[in-house]
């Protein structure tokens, strides 16, 4: 099946007389007969679910689709895009460990590495994705673990050259994690330039409709992890029966570990309830991506040419400098984000945000409604100017989220708020 059929069809297929709607597992726990039975569960031998903060038919369904969207051997779904980084990224690295990341990711992403990973023992590296091989080989340790990057930069729109940093990470022996929030499956499948590990924030354009929190992680199970880099995943684990994840999972040892250890132990695994809005999200998704990306390029050009604004940052733009990245892995189009700063400065933008009609200002992005945000007092006040700089976010720019309304409605409400800017 073609994606827009996927999007439908994907994960949960009714037998005669069952419900054409996925139906809604609200249970905690399931049922056995035997001991037996429910030690094969435990062990990791047999697949089935028996208690719903490790998997659920529902949820299980979910990861199915996603999986299959990305085209990937499977998904583990988590409570929030957030809980997908982090479980990803602790289920490969340790105390001790090393990661790379690039400085253009969202800023709850450069706090969870840069702040929070610290106090686990994990350093990172931040570098600019722009700079040159040569600089970027020397972001490597011995103990380097991993590579992370976004596909779309959040709010930074800096366009991510998967290709390139899925060689440089292979040749140290590492998997590329890459998030594919802003560009979804729909826009760009990552497993094609070589990404190992893909997650989402569902929250965003999966979901679509600002409804439920979500997350998930997606695997290619092309990585090879005997590589010597490794032991977790080759050397028997004692806090599950001494399973060793490579030998008795194979393509599968990291989704595997993933659940059977973070999850297992973090507690941050998808709701049924709320794996059932994601998917009712993604039955949508392809209708809803044209439309976001048709309007914010119609926006982002008409932007360009104001006098009142500054500058405008939209990867979609044939001005953009992203644009031989953006022919390679987004030819369908850039998503619906767009940034941009007004000659005005940091007043000017607050006097346009609040003469705004329609348009609404939230701490969200990727909602069927046209959103605004000031990312410097809001989503990524928590860092510093040199900080919001390393990320790719002058001080008094302004983030607009392109929703679905008529492209004629937007404009007249951007229009009359940038008159009053």
């Amino acid at each position: 099946m073609k994606i827009e059929s996927q999007c439908i069809h994907e994960g949960y297929s009714p037998e005669n007389g069952e419900p054409c709607v996925l139906p809604i597992t609200q249970s905690t726990t399931f049922r056995y007969t035997s001991t037996a039975e429910v030690a094969k569960l435990l062990d990791l031998t047999e697949a089935g679910f028996f208690y719903s903060r490790l998997g659920n038919p529902t949820v299980d369904a979910v990861e199915r689709k996603i999986a299959a969207l990305e085209g990937g051997i499977g998904a583990l779904a988590t409570s929030s895009g957030q809980a997908a980084a982090f479980t990803a990224v602790m289920t490969i690295a340790k105390a001790g460990d090393h990661i790379i990341s690039s400085s253009s990711i969202y800023g709850g992403s450069f706090n969870l590495l840069g702040v929070t990973l610290k106090r686990f023992g994990v350093e990172v590296t931040f570098v600019d994705q722009q700079a040159n091989d040569e600089e970027l080989e020397k972001a490597f340790r011995p103990n380097t673990k991993l590579v992370f990057g976004e596909t779309i930069a959040n709010p930074a729109l800096t366009v991510f050259d998967i290709e390139r940093f899925a060689r440089l990470a292979h040749r140290h022996n590492v998997p590329l994690l890459v998030d594919n929030t802003f560009a979804t499956p729909y826009l760009c499948r990552p497993f094609e330039f070589g990404a190992d590990i893909v997650i989402h924030s569902t929250t965003k354009y999966l979901d679509g409709h600002a409804v439920q929190m979500g997350g998930v992680i997606v695997d290619s199970g092309k990585f090879d992890w005997t590589n010597g880099n490794f032991p977790e995943f080759t050397e028997p684990d004692a806090s599950y029966h001494g399973t060793v994840y490579t030998t008795a999972f194979g393509p599968m040892a990291f989704l595997v570990k993933a659940r059977a250890q973070i999850i297992r132990d973090i507690g941050c695994y998808q709701t049924p309830q709320g794996a059932f809005y994601v998917d009712l999200g993604i039955q949508t998704l392809p209708v809803r991506m044209e439309k976001h990306c048709r309007n914010a390029e119609a926006v982002a050009r008409f932007l360009e040419h104001h006098p009142k604004v500054a500058s405008v940052n939209y990867p979609g733009l044939p001005s953009s400098p992203a644009q031989a990245l953006v022919q390679k892995y987004l030819p369908k189009g850039t998503a619906g984000v767009i940034s941009f700063c007004l000659k005005g400065g940091r007043d000017a933008g607050a006097r346009f945000i609040d003469s705004l009609k329609m348009v609404t200002l939230e701490v969200h992005v990727a909602d069927i409604r046209t959103c605004v945000l000031h990312p410097a007092s809001s989503t990524h006040r928590q860092l510093s100017d040199v900080q919001l700089t390393e990320c790719g976010i002058a001080p008094g720019l302004v983030r607009l989220s392109m929703g679905l309304e008529n492209i004629e409605d937007i404009l007249e409400d951007l229009a009359q708020a940038l008159n009053k800017a």
